[in-house]
């Protein structure tokens, strides 16, 4: 019980947190510190997809290595791609599972045990937010639960953050467009 109430803790929290927010790369940041802690695990990740390289590009981390965030590319097509197509992804064993791109990197990293969840924003996959344990951990209902409502209030947060950007671009595009010193009004010529 005292688990869930810290979930839900974190739930509530990470959401007044990311309401607020309108920086997307703040948003991550704050998911996956609030992630890792709530689950006391060893680190966490949000990835999100490059659509032109299908790569898995890194968000935001917490708690890995810097040598293990750029061990090379992460292939949105081989990396753990169930956990884009079909939703959750638990990987007991990332030393000896296939689906693992860098096995190797993952075992110096220390990494014992990987939960992926895919994060959708708008009714599409935008990313996977990632779990990493130090130990083999057979991930609970309740823990992909909750790793699953975090995923999904990151993409709502992200695309939310990422609008509102926009939003602001146009308007200062608009404000650019009004100013008499950078388009100056043309008058017309009555004759």
């Amino acid at each position: 019980m005292k688990k869930q109430l810290i979930n839900y803790e974190t739930l509530l929290k990470v959401t007044r947190a990311i309401s607020h927010s309108r920086n997307p790369e703040e948003v991550v940041l704050m998911t996956v510190e609030n992630v890792k802690t709530a689950l006391d695990v060893k680190g966490c990740s949000v990835f999100l997809i490059n659509r032109k390289t299908d790569e898995l590009e890194v968000a935001a981390s917490f708690g890995l290595s810097d040598e293990y965030i750029n061990k090379g590319p992460v292939s949105a097509l081989r990396s753990i791609a169930q956990s884009l197509e079909e939703g959750p992804v638990a990987i007991y064993d990332v030393s000896d599972d296939p689906r693992i791109q860098y096995p190797d990197a993952a075992k110096k990293e220390g990494i014992a045990s990987i939960l992926s969840v895919p994060i959708v924003a708008a009714g599409k996959v935008i990313g996977a937010l990632r779990i990493y344990t130090s130990e083999h951990w057979e991930f609970t209902l309740e823990d992909v639960n909750f790793v699953q409502a975090m995923a999904q209030i990151a993409g709502m947060a992200i695309e939310m953050a990422r609008q509102y950007k926009g939003l602001k671009s146009s308007i200062e595009i608009l404000k650019t467009m009004r100013d008499p010193s950078v388009f100056p009004r043309v008058k017309l010529v009555e004759k």
